[in-house]
């Protein structure tokens, strides 16, 4: 079976330095260590049920120095004298496997083995998601930063502009105060933003598997947050198929499935061919003599026939098994289905907000300029300019957190479908619902 590996969509993030840091965290990160340990026991065990099926020969060679008993089957002088007994076998063992449980068991670890292989690509493209929405957020605090200084550069000249009028006695402490006080909230918003943009640079450390010595690495980011990962018109309603976590559930459906056969299997007689030829002598050197030779061929069965209802309550336990993993399964795609409905829906909510803000922002910009244009007229007092600043750098904020969570919820969007918005050639990644084969 293929693996619908996920292409590497971050790169439609506009941000090499997104890319390094995705780069670091697949390559370093603890979670996909441990899924590549647990792919290799599982190929391991492919090895051993596939060593199964084929013959198995071996040579066992022993020699004994014993007391032969007196009242055995050994004559005198033989009996109650110390003789050695020599033994050369080589054996040969072969199941014919007629009920096909061996090659069941065989498919069921090849099967471990591919969800497994799964369950890596699933934590491939959840530790990329994690890292690029960690991203955006650092880019959401940075930009949060930068607007907060350009209003606290802003505050700052009209603060200057107000005490100038104070002294002059063409406004009042009040204005003063007003303008003060907006100012300390723009350095707040500062002092906000930047801890928001260390905290983001410790996650991103951490989730690329790195220490302290990481942070310096980041730097300012490049992304815009409108750009970032455009989603297509139209997407195509077989996309759920790629994902990792639903494949794997298929298979494992698989798996139960197959765990029916064997305990099925178990009814059934059991055949198997042995061989074995070599030589048995009474001494060391006799063991090499053409008449010491020894061989025999024959099958040896196994008919199940009273086990107190072991079998038929394992074959049971099976059955429930095979019904659990597939309800299991159907659920799985269910809960997919709605995590992808309510991304998308929340992609096309977040467009209607953003549109809805960006005219807010738009007419608040307008007030402002009016209310200067009022102020500097004499038509209106200072504090109304300054209260439709405020207001402003508000909705700017809005703004700013609009667009990021867009990002946001466009790789969540993406992370639904199971790593890409583009169909993989992968004629084996979408799956209906499973039911009971029974």
């Amino acid at each position: 079976m293929v693996v619908p590996v996920a292409p590497e969509w971050w790169h439609a993030m506009g941000d090499p330095q997104l890319d390094r840091i995705i780069a670091d965290a697949l390559a370093g990160n603890p979670s996909l260590d441990e899924a590549a340990a647990r792919e290799r026991i599982a190929q391991a065990l492919v090895g051993n049920f596939r060593a199964g099926l084929l013959p198995d020969v071996a040579v066992n060679a022993s020699t004994v120095d014993q007391l032969l008993s007196e009242k055995y089957i050994y004559p005198a002088p033989l009996a109650g004298s110390w003789k050695w007994m020599s033994n050369i076998e080589a054996d040969l063992g072969y199941s014919l496997d007629l009920a096909g449980r061996q090659k069941t068991i065989l498919q069921s670890a090849r099967a471990f083995a591919h969800v497994n292989d799964l369950e890596r690509e699933a934590t491939r493209v959840s530790l990329s998601g994690s890292v690029a929405q960690a991203y955006v957020n650092l880019a959401r605090a940075e930009a949060q930063a930068r607007l907060a200084r350009d209003f606290a550069a802003s505050r700052e000249t009209t603060l200057k502009l107000v005490e100038t009028r104070r002294a002059a006695a063409l406004t009042t402490e009040g204005d003063v105060v007003a303008a003060r006080a907006l100012l300390a909230q723009a350095r707040q918003a500062v002092v906000r933003a930047e801890g928001a943009r260390a905290t983001m640079v410790h996650a991103l450390a951490a989730l690329a598997g790195r220490g302290p010595d990481y942070y310096a690495s980041i730097q300012p980011s490049q992304l815009d947050f409108n750009t970032a990962l455009p989603v297509p018109q139209d997407l195509p309603a077989d996309l759920l198929g790629r994902r990792a976590d639903l494949l794997a559930a298929r298979v494992q459906v698989d798996m139960a499935i197959a765990g029916e056969k064997i305990a099925k299997a178990d009814f059934y007689p059991n055949v198997n061919l042995r061989a074995f030829i070599g030589t048995q002598a009474l001494g060391i050197g006799s063991a090499f003599t053409g008449s010491a030779l020894t061989a025999g061929v024959g099958p040896a069965i196994h008919l199940p026939i009273f086990s107190g209802g072991a079998i038929s309550a394992r074959y049971k336990a099976a059955v429930a098994g095979s019904d659990m993993r597939i309800a299991q399964y159907n659920g799985a795609v269910v809960k997919a289905v709605k995590e992808a409905a309510d991304a998308l829906s929340a992609v096309e909510t977040n467009l209607a907000d953003a549109a809805q803000q960006a005219q807010v922002v738009a007419n608040l910009e307008k007030t402002v300029a009016l209310d200067r244009l009022r102020n500097e007229a004499g038509l209106s007092a200072r504090f109304e300019v300054l209260g439709s600043g405020e207001r402003l750098l508000s909705a700017r904020q809005s703004q700013l957190d609009l667009a990021a969570d867009g990002a946001l919820r466009r790789i969540q969007l993406l992370i639904a479908l199971g790593g890409g918005f583009t169909p993989l050639p992968d004629s084996a990644a979408g799956h209906p619902a499973a039911s009971s084969p029974r």
